[in-house]
């Protein structure tokens, strides 16, 4: 039901992309770990919440006419004090009026550690809904060490693509870094995956990036696609 609300909520107002925070509300209805993620309307709500949050945090522009926000500079990451929150929302405003003045902001913790991969979605007319997995971050462009397989997706299948990707040796533990946990990346893919066979409205799914930890894994960012 609270999927079918959120996806209704989106179509009344006559959108086919969800903002990032009903993309993150979508996927932690159905059990899929998020980062926590709090809007903020002004410069002063923004600077409690960061300091709530608690530094380093991350600022987003968060808007229903803004899907691409790094194109219209409305990412600020690492942000480690008062002051620099206050210039980075100024910044955000000021990069993204000509699109929506009234613009808001997301305030998100900011993660650094762990291995960074990419969940997709695509739904294709003749085979439906697509799986795809890979690195990703930096290397989502750079590498295009992707692979795909139709949904819904096993666990069985899931843990192959895991180790399908020539990158994989990130995930099992490299030069000093340690291996991380790719039973939670896995239940993450096939989660996704079922999400997209059982509700149709879905064309796309990105979640780029999400963080697998040593314990555990969170999608940072989310972007989903009606049909």
């Amino acid at each position: 039901m609270e999927t079918r609300r959120i996806i209704e909520n989106v179509r009344k107002s006559g959108r086919t992309f969800l903002t990032e925070v009903e993309s993150k509300e979508l996927l932690a209805v159905r059990g899929i770990p998020v980062v926590s993620c709090r809007v903020a309307r002004d410069e002063e709500e923004t600077v409690r919440m960061a300091h709530e949050c608690g530094f380093p945090v991350v600022l987003k522009v968060n808007s229903p006419y803004i899907i691409h926000k790094s194109e219209h500079k409305g990412v600020f990451l690492n942000l480690g004090g008062e002051q620099s929150v206050r210039e980075a929302f100024r910044s955000i405003r000021r990069n993204c009026a000509a699109v929506d003045p009234e613009a808001s902001v997301t305030v998100q913790p900011m993660i650094k550690k762990g291995v960074e991969v990419l969940i997709g979605v695509i739904a294709d007319r003749q085979f439906g809904p697509v799986v795809a997995f890979g690195l990703g971050g930096v290397f989502t462009e750079v590498l295009k060490d992707v692979v795909f397989r139709m949904a819904p997706v096993s666990t069985e299948e899931a843990e192959k693509m895991v180790y399908q990707i020539r990158g994989n040796r990130l995930l099992r533990g490299y030069r000093g870094y340690p291996a991380v946990d790719t039973l939670s990346l896995q239940k993450i893919i096939t989660g996704i995956s079922q999400l997209a066979v059982e509700v149709e409205d879905i064309e796309e799914m990105d979640l780029n990036p999400v963080v697998v930890f040593p314990r555990g894994a969170m999608v940072l960012d989310a972007r989903i696609k009606l049909c």
